[in-house]
């Protein structure tokens, strides 16, 4: 039986969410941010759409047109899925994975899919490894070992098979024109076209890039991919089957088995794949309640952020407080070390999801963030074991998008092929995943004990994924969001959550404000975005800003909320660091 905590959330009475007898777990009452609505305020009504957020045009469009046909909300996220593999190829795609969050309107229910990656039967903890020593990671993303069974089809169709309205097979057509007819390469896919190394020149790479005259396509150029074409025509008529089975399948087992460094991943791992509904996880958080993905997903540190936030008032003073940023750096460092410590695949490893969440530890680690100096050390949560020191790398290549039909219901979706262009391996027309490198390249330290990420056959490598719904205490949805960014997503995440809920900001401002993430001893942030005097108040903090190495936010999202002229609508955002739109 599905943990308690796990299981799919119905709508629940605020008397059960306050006492916490569903959600296992109780609010604060801490106070509630500006331009929040009171819990005694009258109902919203419900939140409908059509409400498309996304990373470009064309895969919005995509999803719009299935929302006018009359389409679910996971029927336009097959449609959104298939075109952004095909137009922004970097970041997402048929050959990699996803976790959704799926808000249920007929019913109130909050579920996950969890469509994550596995590593072949064939794989051992020293999958990285070559004469004892882990592989030079840019030679590992590269490498056929890098692929793990891709899992966003087959987590698509199992939604779409318990949530579509629409046949399967009338979901595919936009990405069918588009890579027929060709589509205009944007300018952020050019950008990485034009790289000089890694995946974008690997030889299967330079065979798509490159246009009949021996150059490589640049913005405004009209791509097309035929392959690609062919390919979803296939999965349209035939399913998943079509996918993980026959022509697409050899084509994979192919490309993984081909040198330098070929992999192990068969047709046996194909078929083999299943993706998992594993229920919501949910917690209140001030006048909210915040749902996102159990593990592997990484959602639970989100949670832990927001329930130690409810302990730091600081954070409360807003944008332009250098106080609340130092806070909610502080607060980062202690996420990230526990996050980083414990969490893995429950199928493999003892995750203490309720530990970490527990009232009494929550309010001991936040206790720590005035306190901190540098990085932080991983806590002893109740039920956690501790395991070996953690060694995963998770770079740059997601996407993430939200959708609500008219209806009500609603999609939140976090979507990857883990590094840019994923191994930069292609087969069928899209490209592999490298997800099996967000595995920890160490899989013991020194006195023998495990890393909970550890290599093993079949297992779901750890995930900074975590895709985020947000209801009323009555279990009403109001919105979604998510974001890219490898690890720094829970920063994204949280950010993101605190400014619309505690600052009472726009989506749009929030998703505009700098990041800074702060995991380890430093503190990574958007620093053109900080204004001078913001950021010689955080150094006179001890936070010294440093240019973020990591992934660029790319949050999209939106809030059923109430205008000035007492109308509910949607607020709407899009990240101005990447190329999407909002549409409604």
């Amino acid at each position: 039986m599905t943990p308690a905590p796990f299981r799919r959330l119905r709508t629940l009475t605020a008397a059960v969410l306050a006492c916490g007898l569903a959600l296992a777990g109780c609010a604060s009452g801490a106070p509630v941010g500006p331009g929040s609505r009171t819990h005694a305020a009258p109902a919203p009504p419900p939140a409908r759409g059509p409400f498309v957020a996304a990373a470009n045009p064309l895969a919005v469009e995509a999803g719009m047109r299935v929302l006018r046909e009359g389409g679910s909300a996971v029927d336009a996220a097959v449609a959104v899925q298939a075109v952004l593999g095909l137009v922004e190829p970097q970041s997402s795609g048929l050959g990699g994975g996803a976790f959704m969050m799926l808000y249920d309107a007929s019913t109130g229910e909050v579920t996950s899919y969890d469509g994550r990656e596995t590593a072949p039967a064939a794989a051992t903890p020293e999958l990285f490894y070559e004469n004892g020593r882990p592989l030079p990671f840019p030679e590992a993303v590269l490498s056929g070992r890098s692929t793990g069974a891709p899992g966003a089809v087959a987590m698509l169709a199992m939604a779409q098979a318990e949530h579509g309205r629409l046949a399967w097979s009338a979901l595919f057509a936009d990405a069918e024109r588009l890579a027929r007819d060709g589509f205009v390469v944007s300018p952020r896919l050019a950008g990485f076209i034009a790289a000089t190394r890694g995946q974008a020149r690997t030889r299967w790479a330079d065979a798509y890039f490159t246009r009949a005259d021996g150059d490589r396509y640049v913005a405004g150029d009209v791509l097309r991919n035929p392959a690609y074409a062919d390919t979803v025509a296939e999965i349209a008529a035939g399913g998943p089957e079509a996918f993980y089975r026959g022509r697409i399948a050899d084509e994979i087992v192919a490309t993984v088995g081909a040198g330098p460094r070929p992999g192990a991943l068969t047709h046996a791992d194909l078929a083999a794949y299943r993706p998992i509904e594993r229920g919501a996880l949910c917690r209140p958080y001030r006048i909210w309640v915040i749902c996102v993905p159990p593990p592997p997903s990484s959602g639970v540190a989100v949670l832990q952020l927001l329930l130690m936030a409810e302990h730091s008032p600081t954070l409360l003073e807003g944008p332009d407080s250098a106080d609340a940023w130092t806070a909610f750096a502080q607060l980062q460092r202690l996420m990230y070390a526990d996050r980083d410590r414990y969490v893995g695949d429950p199928g493999f490893v003892r995750v203490p999801v309720q530990g970490l969440l527990d009232p009494d530890y929550v309010a001991g680690r936040a206790a720590l963030a005035p306190t901190l100096t540098g990085a932080a050390e991983p806590g002893a949560p109740p039920g956690g074991v501790f395991a070996g020191p953690d060694a995963t790398r998770e770079p740059s290549g997601t996407s993430h998008f939200v959708i609500v039909d008219a209806g009500g219901n609603a999609v939140s979706m976090t979507t990857t092929v883990e590094s840019v262009f994923g191994s930069g391996r292609m087969a069928a027309g899209f490209f592999l995943n490298n997800q099996l490198t967000d595995f920890s390249f160490s899989p013991t330290r020194p006195d023998g004990a495990p890393a909970a990420n550890a290599v093993a056959p079949g297992k779901r490598p750890r995930s900074s994924m975590s895709p985020v719904l947000i209801l009323d205490r009555d279990g009403r949805f109001l919105g979604a969001l998510g974001s890219p960014g490898g690890t720094s997503i829970l920063a994204y995440n949280a950010r993101a959550l605190i400014a619309v809920l505690d600052w009472g900001l726009p989506m749009q401002a929030a998703f505009d404000l700098p990041n800074l993430v702060a995991r380890g001893d430093g503190f990574g942030a958007d620093t053109e975005r900080f204004s001078p005097d913001l950021r010689a108040a955080l150094a006179a903090n001890g936070i010294e800003l440093e240019p973020n190495d990591s992934e660029t936010s790319g949050l999209h999202g939106g809030l059923w909320r109430q205008g000035r002229d007492g109308a509910w609508g949607w607020d709407g955002g899009a990240d101005d660091r990447r190329e999407g739109t909002v549409r409604f």
